[in-house]
Parts: C-alpha cells; structure tokens; sequence
C-alpha cells in the first residue's frame, strides 16, 4: 500500500511525499512475501562462501582447536543475530530500505551520507566476488576441457581471455537475476543458498573416512600458549561481528519484506547461530581431516575437492562454489547499492536502475585488479569498512534510545523545513558530531600497525564509541521526545 493509499484508508488527509525523496522501491513496502525460510535461505546463501571457509579453517592453523573454534564463532553468531533482529525489528515495522531509515538520524539529506559509504564498499566487493567466483568457474572448464590452457596466455587489462568470458558470463547472470527485482532475488537466495550444503557434505564424509571416522577435536598443526589462545578466541569473536557489520547495517532492505517481526527472528535464528556455526563445524573438521589424512591443513576447499583426482567432482564442486559466491553477492553486494544509489536521485533511479548502476560499475573497477592490489583491498575498503561500525551505533541508538521507536513514517519523505527529520538543512548534525570522531578512531584502530593488537575489535570499539557520544549530545532530546501524529511505536 502506497502512503497516499494508507492515507486515504484511515481516512486521514492524503500526505504528498516530496518527490525528490520517494519512488516505489523507497516507499514502505507494498508486498510482504519473505517468509521464514526465505530468510533462512539468505543466510545460508550469505554464509555459505569459500571466504567463511577459509576463515574458520584459517582459525585451526593460527592454533585454535575446533572446540575453540565452535565457542568463539558461536558467541559471535549469536551477538550478530541480536543485531540483524534489532535492525530488522525496524524494517519490518516500517517496512522502508535502509537509506530511508538513515533519515531517521541523519536527516533526510544526511541520510546519503551513510548511504553512499556503505555503497561504495558494497559495489567494490560485488565486483571482488564476481572475479572470485569467476576463478571458480576457470577450474572447472580447465578440468573439463584441457585445451582452454591456450586462453590463459594472453590478458587484456590484468585479465587473460579466460577470465574475461567467465567473468562477463557471471556478470551478466547477476545482472539478469538482479534486473527483475527483490523476488527475484528471493527466488535465487532460495536454490543457493542450500546448495553449497551437498558438497560440504559430501566433502565431510569422504575427508571422514579418509581419516578412519576419528579426528582430534582438541588438537591444532600450531600449537600456542593458553594466553595466545585466548587472544584468539576473542580475535575471532570482533573479527565475525567486522565481517557480518556490513550486512547488520541495511539487513532492513530485506525485512521490510517479512509479514511479521516472529518471522524475522524465526529466520535469523536458523540462519544465524544454528546453521553459520554449523557450516563452521564442518568447515574446521574438514580441515582437521587433511590434516590427518594429507599432512597439511588444506583452508581451500577447491583444492581438497582436486584431492579426489576425479575430473567431474571437481567440475561440479566449482559450479556449486560459483553458484554460493553469487549468492552471497547478490544478498551482501547488490541490494544495499541498488537501494543507496535510488535514494540519491529517486526521480530518475529506481532500485533496478541503481542495481544496473552497480554492475557497471563493478565491472568498470576491474576488480580482479583491486584484489591483487592489498593497498587498495586493505587500506580503502578497511578503512571505508570501518566507518560501518559507528555508522550502526548511531542508527540503533537514535532509534532504540532517543526516538523510543515513535517514528512517522510519512515525514521521513518530507523536506520541509521543519519537518520531523529536516534537522539543520535536511542534515542532523549530531550524529555527524558522533559519527565523524568515532569513524576517524575505528579507522585508525583497523589500518595502523602499532595497534594491530585491538584491530579486530575496531567495528565494536567505534559502535559503542559512536553510541557514547550520540548519547551525551541527545540526552535533552530523548528528555523532549513525544510521541507524533501518526506515528508507529515499537513495543516491549
């Protein structure tokens, strides 16, 4: 239901959303359709990834075991679930994207702010795993077919002929899922998201019985002392809350889409700390078997896939690695920048417009070329990364905290000077006030050597920093706050 339908149904006088500020895909969501296992399936298809692979079976080599392991990730888990449910909470409610709930604490100028931020991470990061998923599909048609080799020989751009078909291949694929909108979307996230499942595994039982059923829990390649394990232990907690901060921050752009709040956390829960510690499981024991059956801890599961010496197992376990990748693309990568881009110029880009903004892009970048770059991939992207953080404590704290919940949703699509969330010319100045110092802290925690010590815990350190200093400038706001005409209240 559009605002001027809502309007007319409880017989209010119809609101005229400003339209330098609203479109279809920006106004409260007409259609509710995501369903528990909808979501669930976007968590898999986020979580199921060679990166998260790679992580967890990274963790066993540093000198964690996989009890270890499972707590640490588990709390993590757990602490992002609560998270997703508090941002979800608020796009169920008022069923808006993510630059749209921005207005709320940036103003509804400001609110590009956040928004272009996280868009640029995102866009980057699409074009990164498309080139990843890309690699993917090279081994399998080098598997199939041998005499493709001469395609590798010569590059244009960084990229050798090979890579551009199955690059362009890839991209275009996205591009197709992507252009026809959210249920689209939902349908893919659907089949992914499962999928990288049957070969995890299939990969677990033959690793098993590799390794005569019998694999030590509690044994690591590297060990280290307790005092290190400890560090580690809490290393990886802040490490799994930066990695998932990305998608916390606009997990709205899909539970605006849940017919209700039980649904979201119903879906957060299996998807999040049931079924991502379980892919971490079975990701750690995989790797605790090579270690046993092979000598070595093999962290990249196309290479243990290459073990099997079986040309058509490796070619089928590319092809579903591909498929995750786009996946977890798809859900952490395109939707947020497809929304972010919209809410720059909602006249002119609809939220596929902007997704096709984002595929171009992501291909414009050569992104194949960022990736080898570690200047590029750890200081601007790190750095870009490590705004989110306080960008989320501002968020939370301004809805949970000083609004109480009571938002009006129709003035979040009003620039009128003097409208609920105009602020200062559209922009909020205090939560710039808190966001700026604590994005500078949280960048320098994340990039600069001499603190590598605390570097995991960047994102959580500028959250709550960014969290305190929006508390103390808005402690005579939240005395002030009353509840507006029209407005929806969170409850409990």
């Amino acid at each position: 239901m559009s605002l001027a339908d809502r309007a007319e149904a409880t017989g209010v006088p119809a609101f005229v959303p400003d339209p330098r500020l609203t479109n279809e895909d920006l106004a409260p969501a007409a259609e509710r359709k995501w369903k528990v296992f909808d979501l669930f399936a976007m968590w898999m298809s986020d979580v199921h990834n060679l990166g998260n692979y790679t992580f967890a079976a990274g963790l066993l080599v540093l000198g964690m075991n996989v009890w270890q392991i499972f707590t640490s990730l588990l709390v993590g888990f757990v602490l992002i679930y609560l998270g997703m449910n508090m941002m979800g909470r608020i796009g169920q409610r008022h069923g808006v994207p993510f630059p749209v709930v921005s207005r709320i604490s940036f103003g509804v100028w400001g609110a590009n702010i956040p928004a272009l931020i996280r868009a640029v991470i995102a866009i980057m990061w699409y074009g990164i795993q498309t080139y990843l998923a890309s690699v993917a599909v090279n081994v399998m048609l080098l598997a199939a077919w041998p005499g493709l080799t001469s395609w590798t020989h010569h590059s244009f751009l960084g990229l050798n002929a090979l890579g551009w078909t199955s690059f362009v291949a890839l991209w275009l694929i996205q591009a197709l899922i992507i252009s026809r909108g959210m249920e689209s979307v939902r349908k893919f996230q659907d089949f992914c998201g499962p999928a990288i499942w049957l070969v995890m595994i299939a990969l677990a039982v033959w690793i098993l019985a590799k390794a005569d059923w019998s694999i030590s829990l509690t044994s690591t390649p590297h060990p280290v002392s307790v005092g290190e394990q400890w560090r580690q232990w809490f290393g990886a907690v802040g490490l799994i809350l930066a990695t998932y901060g990305t998608l916390m921050l606009n997990f709205c752009d899909f539970s605006r889409f849940a017919p209700g709040y039980t649904t979201v956390k119903r879906g957060n829960f299996w998807g999040l700390p049931v079924n991502s510690t379980a892919f971490v499981i079975v990701s750690v024991i995989v790797t605790a078997g090579s270690i046993k059956v092979f000598g070595e801890a093999i962290t990249d599961p196309a290479m243990l896939v290459a073990k099997i010496g079986n040309t058509w197992v490796l070619v089928l376990a590319a092809f579903t690695f591909a498929v995750a990748t786009m996946g977890v693309n798809i859900v952490a990568n395109f939707v947020s920048p497809a929304y972010d881009l919209a809410n720059v110029w909602p006249q002119k880009i609809s939220f596929k417009v902007g997704g096709m903004i984002s595929t171009v892009a992501a291909l414009v970048v050569t992104p194949w070329n960022l990736f080898s770059n570690p200047t590029v991939v750890n200081y601007f992207l790190g750095g870009l990364g490590a705004f989110l953080g306080p960008l989320f404590g501002v968020i939370m704290l301004d809805y949970y905290w000083v609004k109480r919940g009571r938002i009006d949703v129709d003035q979040l699509f009003s620039a009128e000077p003097g409208s609920r969330y105009y602020y200062r010319k559209g922009i909020n100045p205090k939560a710039l006030w808190a966001f700026l110092p604590s994005a500078a802290v949280a960048a320098v925690l994340a990039l600069v050597k001499d603190f590598s010590a605390v570097a995991p815990y960047s994102w959580f350190i500028g959250t709550a920093l960014s969290a305190a200093l929006y508390l103390v400038l808005c402690r005579s706001e939240r005395t002030a706050a009353a509840v507006a005409p029209g407005a929806a209240v969170v409850e409990g």
